[in-house]
């Protein structure tokens, strides 16, 4: 593809094409574009077209995105594959030589996406494959142009940002320090001339919203090098930073504010950031930090003061509130906090003013129900005043707990008596009491339990039966909402507390409020009760059984679905989860539901399908979906037809509609409705029509697919080997296989679905292939050898040898080359057998390696009986050493994921249905114990062969006899 402008004027067509509402106008140009993005020079055609200034910028932003997404999808898609490089090498260099400067001279609106590819780039690339790229873009600090300067700004913020939660290496520390090296010295002078020209400027409005906002990347930056550890640079230039730091907290230009009370601006987020930026070295660098401690404890008190409470401020007075909090906890500065004069003002005038509900607040909790509720109980990464006034609380609470005692119970008695003087007009006073109450009483807990250590000073129990309960049997379950969620969040909060029979009292009233018109009221409902159902007592049974359900389940289910139907409810997850929780705690005692809940979830699914646009509701869904399959076919395994005859038409319409999020859920259900007619038969004639489908290689592109797939298809292999053998479509299972043993991602996959082929599959076909099969396993192992490969290579080797034997492997491995089972002992086997980590791949191994010692005549071959010795050391060596732990051994067993590159573009990923889980297959089911299996095969071995083990056994050391002779002892047997 040359860079031309008839090339141009043809890819600026297709991009227009893209922003198409129509989809049969967008999805041809978009799968046009995807398949020529391969070709030689697409990505510099990008970059050229973006440049063009003539160019339509609707076109030029459709063609940033396109490049960053190209970049996303091809610039590291071969290191995990070792498959051909996706770009060409001229491209590569040709982007890295064009692309900063281009960034840094286009409008902001492509500046943003080019900057966003320069991180994705310099994530893989620097500093080794591009340390100019550092220089090139500190050059720049110097053009006096701050809309360049901004520009390096962000990219370096965007490439830097990784460090603040990476974990340590040498990797990593090196990399830093070579950015230190160039960026360091650059960044503190660009700190001190910026700061200069906010004077020189200090009239010139539209250019201190510019220098401002380079303050701002410039203190992002800071935090991103300092993240890690205390760099000797920044240690030795404090002064500098400190004092700027304390100039930005004190500055105040009234025109820069915005008249927008919501949104932040410029300032607002500077003195937040500073805030953050002290925090970091308050929490990690405390030594250091202690001269510049208390003129900042001043600085941040005084702008708490007189900071307004508008919800632009938010971000600023979190960070703030946090500061104070990490003082508080730090025992040198006990001083600061022991006056409790001091304490009372910080209650006074930071404490509950920033607990109390704000009318920004009540707007969100009224028009926008689901951010108010990511906010206050899915603990969102959006930091709120009152969660960060709450933490000061706790910490406060935790440390000075007799004096805070004291003061807050003040405080508590005149909120809950100017509540009881007008209940209407004050309730804003309780709920303030609610909060406080809350965050003084916690001390501990978990997202499963909820808080479960609390102050032995705050008699939780009572309040909850004076306060709480009271609030919930008022008969308005519509009255003061903002009280009700309060009420109820804090049964949900302090749940572990409470006690069984409390919560026996409060589950009533929780299904009562399911109907609430308030959406957070029927959602913490919801969560609620789904909570309460999830407890598990000491002995990890069910706390709320069925027969204490009993009498209102009734009420939950209907009520449930009754939500379900309600405005602005259709999708909600609290309830659908809550939904799934009952059906699994009644588990039988469900039946007689599911005739009016399976066409109504059906429904429901048929809906979202449309668009689907919540997640965590779809994942419910299919859970309570995937549930309602187990709980119905086990009290009748017949009942399975009813619900493919249900399901079957959705999940086609979803297959054929490309529908890419409930994809991986499908393959899901069709693999349980396929194991549940294991046995009773063949496999009906629509999963059959579906097969060929599913061997599509665009199918397996996606990596959310691979896993369900490849369960899928195996449940096929198991059910309908025969009918695969007269479709002829081994090869193409085949090719899977060898996709998936290239892939460092997906490896695990290829070989579980080749123990599936062995274990099921027509033997003598599958005979003819094992030659190619081997040879690309050692394909794989010659060229990346990981050792997640390396334990799955030694678990399927000795699969084989126990289904087939010792001397097929022998033979097989040596025909590829000559004397190559010698070196897959010495290297694979004899090194590594100890990275096998998983339970039953250990006790396969261990069958496998016995059979090779004791049924292998090829292992006492002069040229291999040199590792018969070696192989039974390293074999007591599994028995007897601790697991290897070793990161990513576990692939495609972690619920909820699977490894997969996080640059690889937007991928649905794969979520495992918890009530839709493989059944883990123990082909040895039969031994139990493989140190018993190794000794009787040894002892037959010495009965059969008299003097032969006793020549093989001499070199092992002594210390590993007396352990074999241990497992005689243990299992009763002799070896001759």
């Amino acid at each position: 593809m040359e860079v031309t402008d008839a090339n141009l004027q043809l890819l600026a067509g297709y991009l227009q094409q893209t922003l198409s509402a129509d989809p049969n106008v967008r999805r041809p140009a978009e799968k046009l574009l995807e398949s020529t993005e391969l070709q030689q020079n697409y990505p510099v055609l990008l970059l050229n077209l973006i440049d063009k200034s003539q160019m339509d910028m609707t076109t030029r932003i459709a063609g940033a995105i396109a490049f960053k997404n190209y970049v996303k999808r091809n610039w590291a898609a071969h290191e995990d594959t070792d498959g051909p490089d996706r770009i060409h090498e001229s491209d590569r260099n040709t982007i890295k030589s064009l692309i900063v400067t281009l960034m840094l001279h286009s409008p902001v609106a492509l500046q943003k996406q080019l900057s966003d590819a320069v991180s994705i780039i310099g994530k893989h690339d620097f500093p080794k494959k591009w340390p100019q790229m550092i220089d090139e873009m500190v050059q720049r600090f110097a053009s006096g142009d701050f809309n360049v300067i901004n520009g390096v700004l962000q990219t370096a913020h965007s490439l830097f940002k990784r460090y603040r939660f990476e974990f340590k290496s040498q990797a990593l520390w090196e990399e830093i320090k070579f950015v230190l090296d160039r960026m360091a010295q650059p960044l503190t002078d660009l700190l001190q001339a910026t700061m200069q020209l906010t004077k020189v400027h200090e009239n010139n409005m539209e250019a201190l919203k510019v220098i401002y906002g380079s303050l701002v990347l410039v203190n992002k930056v800071f935090f991103s090098l300092n993240s890690q550890d205390l760099p000797e640079f920044f240690e030795d230039n404090m002064n500098t930073w400190m004092g700027a730091f304390i100039q930005q907290l004190a500055v105040n230009v009234p025109a820069l504010s915005r008249d927008d009370d919501d949104d932040p601006g410029v300032l607002e987020f500077l003195r937040s950031q500073v805030c953050e930026n002290i925090c970091l070295y308050a929490k990690k660098y405390d030594e250091e930090f202690k001269p510049f401690m208390e003129q900042f404890v001043t600085a941040v008190w005084e702008l708490l003061v007189k900071t307004s409470l508008n919800t632009k401020n938010d971000s600023l007075v979190s960070n703030a509130l946090q500061f104070i909090t990490v003082v508080a906890e730090r025992k040198n500065y006990q001083g600061i906090f022991e006056n409790p004069e001091i304490l009372a003002r910080i209650c006074e005038k930071v404490v509950i003013p920033n607990l109390d509900i704000r009318p920004s607040d009540e707007e969100l909790f009224e028009d926008s129900p689901e951010e108010y509720i990511r906010r206050d109980i899915e603990g969102s990464d959006v930091d709120t005043r009152r969660r960060a006034a709450c933490d000061l609380v706790k910490t406060l609470s935790l440390n000075y707990e007799q004096k805070i005692f004291g003061i807050f119970s003040q405080y508590l008695e005149i909120l809950l008596a100017k509540y009881k003087e007008n209940p209407a007009a004050n309730w804003r006073s309780k709920d303030t009491a609610i909060y406080l109450v809350t965050s003084w009483a916690s001390r501990g807990g978990t997202q499963k339990h909820g808080i479960t250590q609390t102050s032995d000073l705050v008699p939780l129990p009572e309040f909850c039966a004076t306060q709480i309960i009271p609030e919930l049997e008022r008969p308005n379950i519509n009255e003061i909402p903002v009280l009700k969620a309060a009420a109820i969040k804090y049964i949900m909060v302090f749940r572990s507390i409470l006690g069984p029979q409390v919560l026996a009292n409060c589950l009533p009233q929780l299904i009562r409020h399911l109907p609430a018109e308030s959406i957070v009221v029927h959602s913490y409902a919801a969560c609620s009760v789904e909570k309460i159902l999830a407890m598990r007592d000491a002995s990890n049974g069910i706390v709320f059984g069925p027969q204490v359900l009993a009498p209102h389940v009734n009420s939950l289910i209907s009520g449930l679905f009754a939500t379900l139907a309600m405005p602005g409810a259709s999708e909600n997850e609290f309830v659908m989860k809550a939904i799934m929780r009952s059906f699994f705690v009644l588990q039988g005692a469900s039946m007689p539901f599911m005739g009016v809940a399976l066409p109504r979830l059906t429904e429901i699914l048929t809906q979202v399908a449309k668009n689907p646009s919540r997640p965590h509701f779809n994942h419910y869904l299919f859970e309570t979906l995937a549930l309602s399959i187990k709980i119905v076919c086990q009290a009748d395994a017949s009942a399975v037809s009813s619900f493919e005859e249900a399901l079957f038409p959705v999940f086609q319409g979803i297959l054929q509609q490309d529908i890419v999020e409930f994809m991986p859920y499908v393959f899901q259900m069709l693999s349980v409705l396929l194991e549940v007619r294991e046995g009773s038969g063949s496999i009906p004639e629509p999963y059959w029509a579906l097969f060929p489908c599913l061997l599509s290689p665009a199918l397996w592109d996606r990596t959310g697919n691979v896993t369900p797939l490849i369960r899928l298809i195996c449940a096929f292999v198991k059910q309908g080997a025969a009918q695969i053998q007269a479709m002829g479509k081994l090869n193409g299972i085949l090719g899977i296989f060898q996709k998936m043993i290239a892939s460092k991602a997906n490896d695990h996959e290829g070989f579980y679905l080749l123990q599936n082929l062995l274990s099921y599959y027509p033997a003598a076909e599958m005979q003819s292939s094992m030659r190619q099969i081997f040879g690309l396993l050692f394909q794989r192992l010659s060229l990346s050898k990981t050792p997640k490969y390396i334990s799955g290579i030694i678990v399927f080797f000795c699969f084989y040898v126990i289904k087939a034997d010792g001397s097929h492997l022998a033979k097989l491995i040596d025909e590829i080359q000559p004397n190559m089972f010698g070196m897959l002992l010495e290297r694979i086997f004899i090194t590594d057998l100890q990275k096998v980590v998983k339970e039953l791949d250990r006790k396969m191994v261990a069958v496998g390696v016995t059979k090779l010692l004791t049924e292998t005549p090829e292992m006492v071959l002069p040229q291999y009986a040199q590792f018969w010795p070696r192989l039974l050391h390293a074999l007591i060596d599994m028995f007897e050493h601790p697991l290897e732990s070793l990161k990513g051994i576990e692939g495609g067993e972690i619920v909820g994921g699977v490894a997969e590159d996080p640059d690889a573009g937007y991928q649905v990923a794969f979520a495992q249905l918890t009530h839709a889980q493989p059944k883990q297959q123990d082909h040895l089911a039969e031994i139990t114990d493989a140190r018993q299996f190794l000794v009787n095969a040894l002892s037959k071995y010495s009965q059969k062969r008299p003097g032969e083990l006793t020549n093989l056994l001499g070199p092992l050391e002594q210390d590993y006899k007396q352990i074999l002779q241990k497992y005689c002892d243990q299992a009763g047997v002799r070896i001759v």
